[in-house]
């Protein structure tokens, strides 16, 4: 790691020996300035809220816009406390779990299993709850800035997580895992590249979806279960959740199945909608030309 990269991570392991409510307050701080800074953030979380509110399909208003920042500052620096030491720390901080009895059955069926992680939450300590129960690969795509891969493949090796680029070599060895009956840990919502998914509706509106997560559950017959690590009020701690999918997921129709996964995703933003990534550009890529991206500044001819 470059100098700057082991000095990011110097103080995330400092901040870590911070009570999760303090953090969290500071957490709340961050929000509080993406707002009155107008940044980007601000911005593109107004423009998703709006555009659900026009389709009657909003998990929460334009509104809380405000409460989503402060969630999304709270996510930024609670990792510090996740990363901080010793996977058994972490966990520390789990206060309940429901549905846990569906990754144990998912475990026993011996068909291997894929985690659907949407955006939601707390995703760090999700993986670290998962890792131990059992070995466990999650998917990632490499971040714009090369220099933060280091740290975050530093920090998350701490536990069992294998860490796999979402590439062709990578995905291959996916289909194995799941084959030999393990376990894989994947993002469901992240926009996939112009040409690489299918258009399906989330919350109402045509957003281009990832086909991964149904590819592999037809043609291996895992099993796939969402999850997400819920952030308690007041610093308390996290309750995980694991909820089944639609069935339709694992379709040959890769439309019906994207619906589905990206309907599973709903479920779980709607458990806690000020928690989810409404900040990032979902939508930007329409299904056709005419349709104008929501996020653009340019004004329309």
């Amino acid at each position: 790691m470059i100098w700057s990269t082991r000095l990011l991570y110097g103080v995330l392991w400092l901040a870590g020996f911070l009570p999760l409510r303090v953090l969290h307050a500071f957490g709340i701080v961050l929000g509080d300035i993406a707002w009155f800074s107008r940044t980007r953030e601000r911005r593109i979380t107004e423009i998703n809220l709006t555009l659900l509110e026009t389709q009657k399909t909003a998990p929460t208003g334009h509104a809380e816009a405000r409460n989503v920042l402060r969630e999304m500052g709270k996510s930024l620096v609670e990792v510090a406390k996740v990363w901080n030491g010793r996977p058994e720390r972490a966990l520390r901080l789990v206060r309940e779990v429901l549905g846990g009895e569906l990754f144990e059955q998912a475990l026993a069926s011996g068909r291997g299993v894929i985690i659907a992680a949407p955006h939601l939450g707390c995703w760090e300590l999700l993986s670290y709850w998962l890792a131990a129960r059992t070995p466990l690969a999650i998917v990632y795509r490499p971040p714009r800035n090369p220099a933060i891969e280091p740290l975050l493949l530093k920090a998350r090796g701490a536990s069992r997580v294998e860490q796999v680029r979402a590439e062709g070599a990578g995905v291959r060895g996916l289909y194995r895992r799941l084959v030999a009956g393990g376990v894989v840990g994947i993002l469901p919502d992240q926009q996939p590249r112009q040409g690489e998914g299918e258009f399906a509706p989330f919350f109402g509106i045509e957003a281009l979806t990832m086909v991964l997560v149904p590819r592999l559950a037809e043609r291996t017959g895992a099993t796939v279960l969402f999850a997400f690590a819920e952030r308690l009020p007041r610093g308390a701690g996290f309750r995980i959740h694991l909820r089944e999918a639609p069935q339709q997921i694992a379709g040959t129709d890769l439309v019906a199945a994207c619906t589905a996964m990206n309907r599973g995703v709903e479920d779980c933003v709607l458990q806690a909608p000020l928690q989810y990534q409404w900040h990032y550009k979902r939508y930007s890529i329409r299904p056709s030309r005419a349709q104008r991206n929501p996020y653009s500044t340019r004004k329309p001819d």
